[in-house]
């Protein structure tokens, strides 16, 4: 017993992949080495593919599960066993995993084949018709359900396509509604209604995309301009500022070593006595004055002394002092 594995991804809905594949006398279509598959009844069909040489059998379905699994059993001709099995990868992906089981015929025939790489050649044309199917599933209109509606049907490398087809199969594909010439026309019409409408969503889709890169390229060029006056604007700014500020150090007079200092004593003059007195203005005026009375509005001459009484003394109380303790101001006393 040979056997034999193969997938493949196609990128549609599992229901939908699971449909298509299920419609067997259309794999000659668009597969190559499958020369016919015509049906005996809903449970039984007859199958010729070309490996090396001409293969036929009849087959039985077995273990079939609604978009997940089909099977089936040769019970005539060529002893082989196969089942296919659907996993979803997404909303949109489904993997397709091939398992393909078969007895090789006895006599030199079928040992000549398996020795010079017959199994080999039979797993890459099992590979090839695998990605023929994909590619009809991904050319046919979203959610179709019957291959006659793909693009990809009979393609140049398909057994129709080059004549590779057994009577039976040309017989069956004559009484099929879905080949009558009427039905070849309108597929062909609808097939170019289908090619127009995608070629001018693409054209859209260029042109939309070609006016939102013009559009991005020119909000870039209106930024970079912005840019560049902002650049401009700030070095003006800065060349006002320095210049502002040259100006200001050319008309900045010398400082004077006494008069320009802090407490108005020189740091370049030693042991300055008079302290304030050699500045040009007193520093603090009345700062000679008792803090406590120092806001008082005394008139030249009144001020207190420290010979004063303390009763003398709480006349001239802070204004401040008084009103925090709710006392009212007294009058200033009378020039003598």
């Amino acid at each position: 017993m040979t056997e034999h594995y193969a997938s493949v991804t196609v990128k549609a809905p599992v229901h939908q992949v699971y449909a298509l594949f299920t419609h067997f006398d259309d794999f000659p279509k668009f597969m190559h080495f499958v020369k016919e598959v015509t049906y005996y009844n809903s449970q039984r069909s007859h199958w010729v593919v070309h490996v090396l040489r001409d293969y036929e059998w009849d087959a039985i379905h077995e273990d079939w599960i609604p978009d997940q699994q089909v099977g089936w059993r040769s019970i005539a001709g060529l002893k082989n066993t196969g089942k296919v099995k659907f996993r979803p990868l997404g909303p949109s992906r489904t993997m397709v995993d091939v398992y393909i089981s078969y007895t090789p015929p006895s006599g030199p025939v079928g040992m000549l084949g398996d020795t010079f790489g017959g199994g080999e050649y039979f797993a890459s044309i099992l590979r090839q018709d695998l990605s023929n199917f994909a590619r009809m599933v991904e050319e046919a209109p979203p959610g179709a359900l019957d291959p006659m509606s793909s693009h990809y049907l009979f393609h140049s490398d398909s057994a129709v396509a080059r004549g590779n087809v057994t009577a039976r199969q040309k017989a069956a594909m004559a009484r099929d509604p879905r080949m009558s010439p009427q039905a070849l026309a309108e597929r062909l019409a609808s097939q170019r209604e289908e090619q127009e409408r995608r070629q001018r969503e693409q054209l859209e889709r260029e042109m939309a995309l070609r006016r939102h890169r013009e559009m991005e390229e020119k909000m870039r060029q209106e930024q970079n301009l912005l840019l560049a006056q902002e650049a401009i604007r700030r070095q003006e700014e800065q060349r006002a500022r320095e210049e502002l500020l040259m100006r200001e150090i050319a008309d900045r007079q010398p400082p004077d070593p006494v008069h320009d200092t802090i407490g108005g004593r020189g740091a370049a003059i030693e042991r300055t006595a008079s302290g304030d007195r050699d500045g040009i203005r007193t520093r603090h005026p009345g700062y000679e004055r008792d803090p406590m009375i120092a806001r008082y509005p005394l008139k030249e001459g009144a001020r207190p002394t420290l010979k004063l009484s303390e009763e003398e003394l709480e006349k001239f109380e802070s204004p401040w002092y008084r009103s925090i303790r709710g006392t009212p101001l007294p009058s200033p006393p009378a020039e003598s």
